[in-house]
């Protein structure tokens, strides 16, 4: 399913515009990368899930190739978690 498709089903299932929609699901998806990105906030959805901010400590790695170790720095990254109700639901 792509945006598109989720907001021509919300247009259809609630009769408002599907401007107003796609306006709505982009300002919702911003707010997300925001969040996340910038504040490093995690975000909690009540029955559906948790987008988490988690933070990988540099490491050595190796290079193959060359034949060389590299060294990958520390970063953060998105992930989500969904609810143990969305879980069951999948079930």
């Amino acid at each position: 399913m792509t945006k598109a498709d989720i907001i021509n089903k919300i247009a259809d299932q609630t009769g408002v515009a599907k401007k107003d929609v796609a306006t709505t699901v982009e300002a919702f998806m911003e707010e997300i990368r925001v969040s996340l990105a910038e504040n490093k906030e995690n975000i909690y959805l009540r029955g559906f899930g948790t987008f988490l901010v988690k933070h990988r400590a540099q490491k050595t790695a190796r290079n193959i190739s060359k034949n060389t170790t590299i060294v990958i720095d520390a970063h953060d990254f998105p992930t989500f978690k969904p609810s143990k109700s969305f879980i069951e639901k999948m079930k």
